[in-house]
């Protein structure tokens, strides 16, 4: 392969050395972003001995930061839902047919399970820590040891990346200085070690993209450990390469921070500038002539209301006359401050300074804010959620946690993040659609709209599958033939109900009649006749 001819006979070492000087802008400008915002995150390089961290005079910037990683973090992971469902292709549901239903649910619980999974781990914590690197440096690489629920996060210090020109991976190195006590004895046996080293060892560790594979390996001291050769699949590395904003051609990403840099720079000057010059000001000193009547010794044993002997214009009192141009500073530190707030998005910058804020406006500038990060969750989605999935899964199928799915029938698809904030786009403007007919009636908008449709569309909006939960038209028809039929039917029996009393009462009544007639005319027999004249 042509990238394979730039680190031909290298050893780990050597690359590393070779990667470290394209990565050095990068993490230079890095630790710039950390020094304003949180320093302990990407310290400055010090030989020998503890950091000793700046202080910020502004706290904007750490707010922004960790504001942005919550935010982050409960969009990519969230707590009571999956980040993932299972697609299945169309036609092999169709093939299922009435098992449908059933195939569904199986694969519901396998999410469900990974989700368990997720939760009982360590995972969120280090993610929170990952994407804090990423606000403010740009880059960070994480780690997923076998058989550990937990990932290990890279600093951008400690390992360096080469892309092609796509943007694909093709070798990671990591650099660990660890103790050589620390080593277990069958790395000792692998490696010949000086018996004078007296320093912290480093271990590299190669990660590199065969064309094919991933082979990963081990050097130390510029020996390959042969017990750590391994391989992966494409989609099951353990390590990730992040980047939180691509630039094109660039191995290594840019940050969120590093775009507002210019003003968390203006805004820390003007709050140490307005800091100090308040220390300056709140200083008090009495001042007393030398040549004047007054001695500075009744001044300052003189209690408060005391009556003393002096003259006035000999005491005076120290004054700083900034207020103005510090008014000036207050304002233009309040002006940046309003601006980083949106761009960080934090509560202060949602809610504006006024009597009454309806709750409605609140949520339409949030969501504005929230749509800024789309490009964010891009790049996370591709780089990040989707192989942490897929090697989630591999992890559990390995150990029979769950079972093992169809190869190129069932995919993991991501639903948070970017596709979250499509479906939530879709589903304020179907409320806004209705919310707007609403004025129109009820009858208008039982004439005119298609329930059945508008509730399939919210459902796509919520991520729900409405298969065999929203009726069909063919059965709300069905289920209207069916009730006229039973309507018809209780009228058909109340009908039956009603005019059998009629005709019982018909019946006897002509037997009455019958029977009165009859005896009339048997009386009217009996009497005798009057003979004929």
């Amino acid at each position: 392969m042509e990238h394979e001819g730039k680190y031909e006979g290298s050893t780990c070492a050597g690359m590393y050395g070779k990667l470290e000087t394209q990565r050095s802008a990068f993490l230079q400008r890095a630790r710039e972003c950390s020094e304003y915002t949180i320093p302990t995150l990407i310290p400055p390089a010090v030989q020998g001995g503890a950091h000793k961290f700046p202080t910020p005079y502004q706290g904007v910037g750490a707010r922004g930061v960790n504001n942005i990683a919550s935010k982050l973090l409960l969009a990519l992971l969230p707590a009571n839902q999956s980040f993932f469902r299972l697609s299945v292709d169309n036609s092999v549901l169709d093939e299922l047919g009435a098992a449908r239903g059933e195939a569904e649910r199986a694969l519901v619980e396998i999410e469900q399970r990974v989700l368990k999974e997720v939760n009982a781990s360590q995972v969120r914590v280090k993610v929170f820590e990952a994407l804090k690197h990423l606000i403010v440096g740009g880059n960070t690489l994480l780690y997923l040891p076998p058989n550990e629920n937990t990932l290990k996060v890279y600093p951008l210090s400690r390992y360096v990346v080469d892309r092609d020109a796509v943007g694909n991976v093709l070798h990671i190195i990591t650099k660990e200085d660890v103790s050589i006590d620390t080593l277990d004895k069958s790395v000792l046996d692998e490696i010949e070690v000086p018996d004078d080293l007296d320093e912290d060892i480093s271990i590299y560790t190669h990660v590199k993209w065969t064309g094919k594979n991933w082979s990963v390996e081990q050097e130390i001291e510029g020996q390959v450990l042969e017990s750590t050769k391994t391989t992966y699949a494409k989609d099951k590395c353990p390590f990730m390469a992040l980047r939180l904003i691509v630039v094109d051609g660039e191995a290594y990403g840019r940050s969120y921070v590093e775009e507002y840099l210019g003003d968390i720079k203006s805004l820390e000057g003007l709050t140490k500038a307005i800091v100090e010059g308040s220390a300056a000001m709140s200083k008090l000193l009495i001042f007393v002539s030398p040549n004047g009547t007054t001695r500075k010794r009744t001044v300052a044993e003189a209690a408060n209301l005391a009556v003393v002997e002096g003259n006035a214009q000999d005491v005076s009192a120290f004054r700083v006359d900034k207020g103005n141009d510090f008014g000036v500073a207050l304002q233009t530190a309040n002006t940046i401050t309003e601006r980083l707030s949106f761009a960080f998005m934090l509560n202060s910058a949602v809610q504006r300074q006024a009597e009454r804020v309806t709750a409605e406006e609140i949520r339409y500038i949030a969501n504005e804010l929230e749509d800024t990060l789309g490009g964010v969750y891009s790049i996370l989605g591709a780089e990040f959620q989707l192989p942490f999935a897929k090697l989630i899964m591999a992890r559990m199928q390995k150990s029979g946690k769950i079972p093992a799915l169809p190869k190129d029938m069932v995919d993991p698809v991501v639903i948070t993040g970017m596709e979250a904030l499509g479906r939530q786009a879709d589903m304020t403007k179907l409320d806004m659609f209705t919310q707007s007919l609403a004025v129109l009636g009820p009858e208008t908008l039982q004439k005119y709209l298609n329930v059945t449709e508008y509730i399939n569309r919210r459902a796509a909006a919520l991520s729900v599958d409405a298969t065999d939960l929203v009726k069909t038209e063919e059965e709300l028809a069905q289920e209207m033939q069916q009730q006229q039929q039973m309507q018809q039917q209780q009228q058909m029996m109340q009908m039956m109900q009603a005019g059998v009393p009629n005709a019982v009462q018909g019946i006897a009544q002509g037997a009455q009649q019958q029977a009165e007639m009859t005896n009339e005319a048997m009386m009217a027999e009996e009497q005798p006749q009057e003979p004929q004249q």
